[in-house]
């Protein structure tokens, strides 16, 4: 990657003022199975001593009573926000007793989508909403495809940061809306390289086949002795069109270019009608709702993206209505569970995020066109499912030249390093600068990404669930004996007993019935 002035520029300015790179803040979301001992998919509803999954600000669930969802709060600091993670898994590990937590993102052995409990929110409408919107996602897309799990990294810069990076601003509302261009900036260049998110950290080369059980593909797959399936260099399949995706959405393009333009292509991709889904209808034979209405998209929730702009909602408001004031944090959703991790993701991942979505803002990012947008979907569907192999091309997203993805992947790993090594000096360590030659290894030899490290391990035991199983219990030794280093249990103890109070009380608050509900929710979504 040529530095380039307006990148040099960049760099410099930053290095004057290298401290504000101590100050970001991060969060994860982290989803996960219950397992039982056999591999197979909890059946148990989700624990009482977790508290609410409806309120409940650190254990929730996402589309299956079984797959659990680890939420951190924002820290400013690596060690402080995998500690936090890492309590929360040792607190819901404590108390889920003979069961553990899955340590891939592609789901274990499912028998029939009906074994698959959607998660269940309690009786008030905010809950009953959240459960039909999963019903619809069942009757989309299938329940398999929905326990799919992955890491969610929330990412946003200190105000430091920005009072250093712009210097100058006449209102508030200019920067507001110069943080929001900024943001817009780094996922655009996001979009252009984020390809090697699933090249270094994928870990889904492999699939049960059951997962396969409503597609149809005409892949090369290679079956194992046990039946697993997978392809020889592949990186991250959950990320393919076998993995979570929505061939519905392929043809809609959300538009990062501005902020009023990503929210005018979001509201009309929310109103766009589906055939399909009008086909299956909004009520089922017996006059009860099946999904939240027979649009592409139920809710903004269900729009796939590897990256979204985001800002904290108050209470009942809509995520695009938050964000017309203004985008405060990214959130990454294209990283792969790590199976070799006990809470889902290293420090090695969240350096590696940390110096790459700078250098995304440090890089020139120009307007996207639909056909660039198009350009880096490719490049992507090409990582995903052949990644490492040693041949693979990829199409340089500026330049339209074909070339060599660890030639590529290492020009831009020595661009980035620039920033590793003002990391290393903001924060007194030499971990930036450490990972990166990490990473340049598994660029010469792809054998040691995570999918080459797990695809091994598959072949040698002949199967997903024998590796998964040894893993998911080593895992859970580890965090009983890993002793709590942020939050007391305590701690934890009274959220899941306040939480059961909160939901509670929403229930009693309810004075409106859900079709009246529904009506009053997507009403401005009409008008």
């Amino acid at each position: 990657m040529v530095h380039n002035h307006y990148y040099s520029r960049n760099l410099e300015k930053l290095s004057k003022q290298y401290e504000v790179l101590r100050e970001f803040g991060r969060g994860i979301e982290r989803e996960t199975l219950r397992v039982a001992d056999d591999g197979a998919i909890s059946q148990k509803p989700h624990p009482s001593a977790l508290g609410s999954a409806l309120t409940n600000r650190w254990i929730t669930t996402d589309f299956a009573e079984s797959q659990l969802e680890f939420v951190t709060s924002v820290s400013h600091d690596v060690p402080t926000l995998l500690a936090q993670l890492t309590d929360i898994h040792k607190f819901a590990v404590d108390n889920i007793k003979d069961e553990s937590l899955w340590p891939l993102s592609m789901p274990c052995f499912i028998e029939a989508e009906d074994a698959i409990n959607l998660a269940d929110y309690g009786s008030s409408n905010a809950g009953k909403m959240k459960h039909l919107y999963r019903q619809g996602l069942k009757m989309r897309y299938g329940s398999i495809m929905q326990i799919i799990s992955g890491v969610h990294f929330n990412f946003s810069f200190a105000d430091s940061f920005w009072e250093h990076w712009f210097c100058h601003y006449d209102t508030q509302q200019e920067r507001a809306d110069k943080i929001s261009d900024a943001y817009l900036h780094i996922i655009r260049n996001f979009q252009r390289y984020s390809w090697m998110i699933p090249y270094f950290f994928g870990a889904s080369p492999v699939l049960c086949a059951s997962s396969l059980q409503n597609k149809k593909s005409d892949l090369p797959f290679t079956k194992t002795a046990s039946g697993a399936m997978y392809l020889p260099y592949a990186t991250a399949l959950r990320m393919s069109n076998l993995g979570y995706t929505s061939h519905e959405q392929d043809n809609i393009f959300i538009n990062p270019n501005s902020l009023d333009e990503y929210l005018d292509s979001v509201r009309n991709a929310m109103k766009l009608s589906s055939k399909i889904f009008e086909e299956k209808g909004l009520f089922d034979k017996k006059g009860q709702r099946q999904q939240l209405n027979t649009n592409v998209l139920q809710i903004e929730n269900e729009l796939y993206a590897s990256i979204r702009p985001k800002r904290v909602a108050d209470s009942g408001q809509k995520p695009s209505e938050a964000l017309s004031h203004g985008i405060e944090y990214i959130e990454v959703r294209s990283l792969d569970i790590d199976p070799f991790s006990a809470i889902g993701i290293s420090s090695q991942q969240v350096h590696f995020l940390d110096q790459f979505l700078v250098w995304c803002l440090l890089m020139p990012s120009a307007p996207m066109t639909t056909e660039e947008m198009l350009l880096c979907k490719k490049n992507m569907q090409s990582v995903v499912l052949k990644g490492r192999d040693p041949k693979v091309e990829l199409t340089e997203v500026l330049s339209g030249k074909r070339m060599l993805l660890r030639d590529w992947g290492s020009r831009i790993l020595d661009s980035i390093r620039n920033v590793g090594a003002l990391f290393d000096k903001a924060t007194a360590t030499s971990n930036y600068l450490q990972n990166c030659d990490r990473l340049q290894h598994m660029l010469d030899d792809p054998e040691q990404t995570r999918s080459g490290q797990l695809l091994k391990e598959i072949k040698k035991q002949e199967g997903i669930k024998s590796v998964a199983q040894v893993l998911s219990r080593q895992h859970k030794q580890q965090l009983l004996a890993t002793p709590y280093a942020y939050y007391k249990p305590s701690a934890f103890i009274s959220e899941a007993h306040d939480s059961l109070v909160r939901r509670r009380e929403k229930e009693q608050r309810d004075t409106c019935d859900f079709d009246t509900y529904l009506d009053e929710y997507f009403k401005t979504d009409t008008e």
